[in-house]
Parts: structure tokens; C-alpha cells; sequence
């Protein structure tokens, strides 16, 4: 069976080995079929404690570690420091 992969953005990395991330998604209503966004917080295992709050990471879906952790993080697509090392250095460039 296909391991489920989600990218997301952290929001709470207070805890040992442990991170929060918050999955937003479109989900479009049966009836008036308007859309709208549903977020959803996983409890993630992060092994290294290297995530930080705001960064964008891919988590994948795997056996359960504990009782509420059933998801690990894969990588760190975007932190919030890369953001700025690029915005410093386009205002440089201006």
C-alpha cells in the first residue's frame, strides 16, 4: 500500500522529537458546491529536532510511534530564515 506524503507548515515544535504540523485543504461543500479550506494538525516525529515554527516541510504517513504520532517528517522544503536570507539579498541587489 502507497505511503500517504502531505506538506504543511509547522506550527508548535515545543516537545521532544515532536513537532506539530498544520495540512490545509480545499474541500468543496456537496450541496452549494462553494470551496472553502479545512486545516487539519498531525503530530509529527522528528528525529534531529531540525524544524522549525513556519517552516514548510513534506511529512509521510508510517506505522505508530506513540499514541498520537503516526506521521514522520521527510524533508524541509522552506524555513522562514531562507525567506529572509533571499529577500536580504534582493534588497542588495536593488
Amino acid at each position: 500500500m502507497p505511503k500517504v506524503v502531505k506538506v504543511g507548515v509547522v506550527k508548535s515544535n515545543k516537545m521532544d522529537k515532536t513537532a506539530v504540523v498544520s495540512v490545509e485543504r480545499l474541500v468543496r461543500h456537496p450541496l452549494y458546491t462553494r470551496a472553502f479550506k479545512k486545516t487539519s494538525n498531525f503530530t509529527v516525529h522528528d528525529e534531529a529536532n531540525k524544524c522549525q515554527v513556519g517552516d514548510r516541510v513534506k511529512i509521510v504517513e508510517c506505522r505508530p510511534i506513540s499514541k498520537r504520532k503516526r506521521w514522520k517528517l521527510v524533508e524541509i522544503l522552506v524555513s522562514p530564515a531562507e525567506r529572509e536570507a533571499k529577500v536580504q539579498v534582493v534588497e542588495d541587489v536593488k
